[in-house]
């Protein structure tokens, strides 16, 4: 399997080859120049496999040139129950006859992107060996929260690794925060950008495509990479949990092998959402998406009406990881909808970066509504839906996945469809302790707690127990604390590399 970049699809490099690079020269993202098909009886027998089994029936479709033993190496070493707290992996929850949450959450850092940042640092390492890289790789990442912490923590302490993050000021949860400002390990580092996650992911890119910066960096032996989901090695992953929660609706009896389902995403950055749509190219029984997004609701009015405009009032949520403008991942999408047109990929992504907006062709728009049904909750109706979850079902979700919830809700009630459907359920409640208990109770609940009082009294109120990785931040010390201006950034990088 070779990988064209959405820009210019006349490069071709190899699986390896576009995970140690990140990102394509000319700033397009790399994408797999054809995609495997899938048969109903390969998903009808991964219903009594392992998450591993699946993970490697997925992943040795895409990354073909590594060998068995390298692809069986990296799953192992990824997905084991010390650091996920169940065999499992990613559980289903059967919330009704209807709604089931894929739990993405149970992973080191309590968010779904762990799904993908535990087994990246392998695929990359392997991926340098192949195409021998001998320079030391600089992972770069902006975060709106959980992606930060979950590369940190999978590339802690890597040989042949340095990974810095950036993440907006202001612009994550307490929790999220300290998280990453407490972060263990030799080769990592952590600096809140002024502004908001656009403005920390607009200056990673601006790093990755400065020629002249990027040549310093090789003649001191340095190469750029990157944990962000425009990375290949962070969304291949991902397609695995689509394929591991049907496999489990069959072997529950909830589904016979060819039924259809509906998948909701709770979105900002469309990675998540993408792989879901690349689980259903490859032959995954899918009737419609749901794209769930928060007040910045820029991919809701996109889907429904063709204009992507970031030209928009930014606003702060209780859903911080959502609280993005700049959809990166949509590229990859757009690619596949105009049947691989870099030409028209190239104007559009041209567009956004001058103008701020650009309008889709009507073909296109048609294949998105087609596909998609899109829609938005304000924090007032996040946190009703985390409030009737509860009472309703006794089920406690984090303010993303309840975003995900009510938007499922408008959707069920405006079109009467009743088909099973999987929630993406992105994120442990614990992380947004706060919120959550809000949502529950009220704001006097929680004035005058701190984050760890807090994280119990959730615990009393949800019958869950606090995860691990949580209850030692208590007794962390805050190792970072630099704060800086976006064009500040490459600075902050060459300090930590000690290059001029």
């Amino acid at each position: 399997m070779q990988y064209n970049s959405t820009r210019d699809k006349a490069i071709n490099v190899s699986s390896a080859q576009a995970i140690k690079q990140g990102l394509s020269a000319e700033g397009g993202l790399f994408v797999p120049e054809s995609f495997p098909s899938v048969s109903m009886a390969d998903i009808d027998a991964l219903a009594d496999k392992s998450y591993h089994e699946r993970a490697y029936f997925v992943l040795s479709k895409f990354l073909t040139d590594f060998t068995d033993e390298e692809l069986n190496k990296c799953i192992s070493s990824a997905y084991t129950k010390e650091k996920f707290e169940t065999n499992s992996i990613a559980p289903v929850y059967e919330l009704n006859q209807s709604v089931y949450f894929l739990e993405l959450w149970h992973g080191p850092t309590c968010a779904f992107k762990d799904m993908a940042l535990q087994i990246l640092p392998h695929l990359l390492t392997t991926s340098m060996k192949k195409t021998n890289e001998n320079n030391e790789v600089v992972i770069l990442v902006a975060t709106s929260g959980d992606t930060g912490k979950a590369a940190l923590e999978g590339f802690k302490d890597v040989n042949g690794t340095r990974i810095i993050v950036f993440y907006p000021d202001n612009g994550v949860s307490e929790i999220q925060k300290r998280q990453m400002v407490t972060q263990e390990g030799n080769n990592v580092s952590v600096a809140a950008v002024r502004g908001n996650f656009d403005d920390a992911q607009n200056g990673v890119k601006k790093i990755f495509t400065d020629d002249e910066y990027k040549e310093l960096l090789d003649r001191n032996h340095f190469s750029l990479s990157s944990a962000n989901s425009i990375n290949w090695g962070r969304l291949v992953p991902q397609i695995v949990y689509y394929f591991s929660a049907y496999a489990d609706l069959i072997k529950g009896g909830k589904i016979v092998c060819g039924d259809k389902i509906n998948i909701v995403v709770p979105t900002g950055n469309f990675g998540n959402i993408l792989a879901a749509y690349y689980a259903k190219k490859m032959g995954l029984p899918v009737a419609r998406f749901i794209c769930a997004s928060n007040e910045n609701n820029v991919l809701t009015e996109f889907i429904n009406t063709g204009v992507y405009d970031k030209n928009r009032k930014f606003h702060t949520t209780i859903s911080p990881s959502m609280d993005i403008l700049i959809s990166s991942n949509l590229e990859r999408f757009l690619y596949d909808l105009t049947d691989n047109n870099d030409a028209l990929i190239r104007d559009w992504m041209t567009k956004l970066n001058t103008e701020g907006r650009y309008e889709v062709t009507p073909e296109v728009k048609e294949k998105l509504t087609n596909l998609f049904f899109a829609d938005f909750s304000d924090d007032a109706e996040t946190m009703a839906a985390i409030k009737a979850t509860k009472e309703s079902f006794d089920y406690v979700m984090d303010t993303h996945t309840a975003v995900a919830k009510s938007v499922y809700d408008k959707y069920a009630e405006k079109t009467g469809d009743m088909t099973k459907t999987i929630i993406a359920s992105t994120a442990s409640p614990f992380k947004f302790n706060q919120s959550v208990l809000i949502a529950l109770e009220d704001f006097n609940y929680v004035a005058g707690k701190d984050e760890f009082t807090l994280l119990s009294e959730l615990a009393q109120k949800s019958g869950m127990r606090i995860p691990k990785s949580l209850a030692e931040l208590k007794n962390k010390p805050t190792i970072f604390d630099t704060v800086c201006d976006k064009n500040e950034m490459r600075q902050i990088v060459s300090d930590f590399l000690m290059v001029d």
